[in-house]
């Protein structure tokens, strides 16, 4: 009897850790995978040569190899025998304030009708200004060339024109898709966008659709087209509606009203926006499942009815093994939700008439679920903070994924388990069904939170259900036998669904997120209580928890350090403020390293040149200055025209700015509070919000406009109205990524394992001077 209750526990824990193996294995293929249209395959092969060939340099908007990147992509689609336009339209974002002369790449395969037509979109510009942009969006190119020659030798003649659309200016701002939307004739025409994009170098690649309405129909159109390795669920659909995550895709949805899908992917975040973003860092296996989802999308949308795509209501859904993916009307929440609390007191008030579980026994049960959130949740959240005083290095990662940071989710989720599991360890084993009801309970609480807020994370009400069936067994079963195995298999839909979760949320978010992991540790375990409780090595189970978190702890930190694989992102600017007279060194470095105490010494001073010096994508602030030497630099030629002269509105201004040396970007921010009744550049308006009296103010945000110039000789003019009794009081702030090559300096490039920090302006010259009205 011993003997066979062991072999219930062992197969009961390979059946927890197979389903745990799966549910992370499934959402990738392998890059062996055969991808194809009829009998056409996608060839990795083909697809990796075109990767090498346009991410071997930074191609941002203004770089030399910015032509040259758009040069082959031309070619390549010429190739195909597509007729290929260059579009070149100022792009505005009116919601980052950012402008550029975009150059979008543009193709069309002619359908046999005039419906609405698909759209392909990538971009092909790197971010500025050191990445090689082989993942970002590097690797959406490429998919789509491939995609083309595969689709276009199966000699079909589609129903709906498919548009091909790799933009320009994706990185600083989404410009290259608002001139295409707002600008270009072909984009009335189109009713859906596939579009193809990255945050890190690997992992899944993640459906994220993107609509103003209701998602149901393009949910059934999406399982109809059937792609081999989706993974999506409705939670991270609920999430990107409500927080400020735009691609380019967003532009279409915004302002043409067109729906589209997302297929992006976030593993190795570490990558992301650096020089290590290469083609060697690209994984395989991720760029057969971007083909995976274009080959039989594209097959199926280019054929469908793409006027019909809008709906009023929501579905939620997952993906799951096998069955690919569920969904179901975001109508049965609430239903589901009040059904399982039914349930769940009628099966509560069964047990304590069959004397199978009491209200002290319930009581009781909630202490280890609440002990083990406090415990295990508290120590992710300041374990996470201690070890930033360990390793201030990480600081250096602006975007919060470390190196290690794999390490550390699992030597975080091994913590929590082991905790947990300590915890009600402490608890007898014959209160088991006692203990089993307040984790119930707490998810049926989360279910009715969801109900009301977050329709998205339905499907957490699936667990309940499984947890209820359970505890019904527990309840009104006479058979006396070991039901562990029964409960392990109601278990595994659990963990199919939500391991995935525990890795992905501080993968994406960072690792200041690595709570939520522990979260859902603790929720997960709280159901697998039937489970647990029943295993004879429990002791022996924690401490293996324990030495797992202690083996991946020390794992990360050999790895805190940097090697030629894992480098060291560092900063320098030269600011010349011309007001002044003066010129400083800055950085935005926690810590100063051989790289920039060249610049800055041994002695810095604390803080940058001061608070408002040029914007960042994390609100980054210069830490260190040192006055610098004044070096030869051609000032901007400053054209005003007085108000006076200008036939419009009181208290208009009107300036034309030409660059007298090469610059990148040049950026205004506003050094008091100010309104614009109306804002133009280059004779471009940018429009008022809904309801609003004032185009923008700077009460808030003092940043103005950044426009990144595309050559040489480009100048720019500005012209805006402001609230009566208000001037002008702004400073511009001109940028050249040159700090390298200029002869003034004599620089001591970085080390091999050190590179620039991404997400704010670096090796740049800048010169900040007032806009004097």
């Amino acid at each position: 009897m011993s003997f066979s209750r062991n072999n219930y526990g062992i197969t009961s824990f390979l059946i927890l850790c197979v389903a745990i193996y799966l549910s992370f294995t499934y959402l990738l293929p392998s890059e062996t995978v055969s991808v194809k249209i009829n009998q056409v395959e996608f060839s990795q092969q083909k697809a990796l040569i075109h990767l090498k060939e346009i991410s071997q340099k930074q191609h941002y908007v203004g770089a030399p190899a910015h032509k040259e990147v758009r040069d082959y992509i031309v070619n390549q689609l010429k190739e195909l025998g597509l007729e290929v336009e260059i579009q070149h339209q100022l792009g505005i974002n009116k919601k980052w304030h950012s402008a550029t002369q975009a150059q979008n790449i543009l193709a069309r395969i002619k359908g046999t009708s005039s419906a609405k037509s698909l759209l392909l979109l990538t971009h092909y510009d790197s971010n500025p200004h050191s990445s090689l942009g082989a993942s970002d969006a590097g690797s959406g190119v490429v998919t789509i060339l491939e995609g083309l020659r595969v689709y276009l030798e199966t000699n079909q003649k589609p129903k709906n024109d498919i548009v091909i659309l790799i933009s320009d200016a994706e990185e600083i701002g989404l410009n290259g898709a608002d001139a295409f939307v707002n600008h270009h004739p072909w984009a009335k025409n189109v009713g859906l966008v596939l579009n193809f994009e990255a945050r890190g170098s690997g992992g899944p690649s993640y459906m994220l659709l993107e609509t103003n309405g209701g998602n149901a129909t393009l949910i059934k159109e999406f399982l109809k087209a059937n792609p081999q390795y989706p993974v999506a669920n409705s939670l991270m659909y609920s999430l990107y509606k409500m927080l400020p995550n735009d691609t380019d895709l967003t532009v279409f949805r915004e302002d043409g009203n067109i729906n589209g899908f997302n297929f992006a992917f976030i593993g190795d975040h570490f990558d992301y926006h650096t020089a290590q973003d290469s083609y060697n860092r690209l994984d395989r296996n991720t760029l057969m499942q971007q083909a995976s989802y274009l080959l039989p999308l594209l097959n199926y949308f280019s054929n469908a009815d793409l006027s019909q795509l809008n709906s009023q209501d929501d579905l939620v859904y997952f993906t799951v093994p096998i069955v690919k993916m569920i969904s179901y009307p975001f109508a049965w929440v609430t239903p589901l939700t009040i059904m399982a609390f039914v349930l769940f007191f009628l099966l509560c008030l069964f047990g304590l008439m069959k004397g199978k579980i009491s209200l002290k026994g319930i009581g009781i049960g909630f202490a280890p679920l609440l002990l083990s959130f406090l415990i295990a949740v508290s120590v992710a959240l300041f374990g996470w903070k201690l070890l930033l005083i360990i390793h201030p290095q990480y600081h250096d990662i602006l975007h919060g994924f470390t190196y290690n940071g794999y390490d550390y989710i699992a030597a975080f989720v091994a913590l929590s388990f082991a905790i947990t599991y300590g915890i009600y360890n402490k608890f007898k084993q014959k209160q088991a069904l006692n203990l089993s009801i307040a984790p119930i309970f707490l998810w049926l609480i989360i279910n009715v939170l969801i109900a009301i807020y977050l329709k998205g994370s339905g499907f957490f009400i699936i667990p309940v259900y499984f947890a209820l069936s359970g505890l019904a067994i527990e309840i009104f079963s006479k058979n006396k036998s070991n039901k562990i195995l029964t409960h392990s298999l109601l278990a595994l839909p659990m963990l199919v669904i939500f391991a995935p979760l525990v890795k992905m949320f501080p993968v994406g978010l960072g690792l200041k997120n690595l709570f939520i992991s522990s979260i859902f540790v603790v929720l997960m375990m709280g159901l697998l209580v039937p489970v647990l409780s029943r295993f004879k090595a429990r002791r022996f189970l924690v401490i293996i928890g324990f030495a797992i978190a202690v083996l991946f702890f020390v794992k990360a930190a050999l790895n805190a350090g940097y090697s030629i694989d894992q480098k060291k992102p560092n900063s320098i600017l030269y600011i010349y403020d011309a007001d002044a007279q003066k010129a400083y060194w800055t950085t935005y470095d926690r810590k100063l390293d051989t790289f920039t105490k060249q610049f800055l010494g041994s002695n810095p001073i604390k803080g940058g040149v001061d608070k408002k010096t040029v914007a960042s994508k994390y609100s980054t602030n210069q830490t260190w200055h040192k006055e610098a030497k004044l070096i030869d630099l051609k000032m901007p030629l400053l054209i005003k025209t007085e108000r006076d002269s200008i036939l419009i509105a009181k208290n208009t201004y009107q300036f034309t700015i030409t660059p007298q040396r090469y610059v990148n970007r040049i950026e205004f921010i506003a050094n008091t509070n100010l309104h614009f009744i109306d804002f133009s550049l280059n004779g471009q308006t940018f429009t008022k919000e809904k309801g609003g009296i004032y185009v923008f103010d700077t009460e808030t945000r003092k940043h103005l406009l950044s426009y990144y110039f595309t050559q040489p000789d480009e100048s720019i003019t500005l012209k805006f109205t402001l609230k009566e009794g208000e001037k002008p009081d702004i400073t511009f702030y001109e940028a050249s990524y040159n700090l390298f090559t200029n002869p003034s300096f004599d620089i001591t490039p970085r080390s091999e394992i050190m590179m620039p920090t991404p997400f704010v302006l670096n090796d740049a010259i800048v010169i900040k001077k007032l806009l004097n009205p």
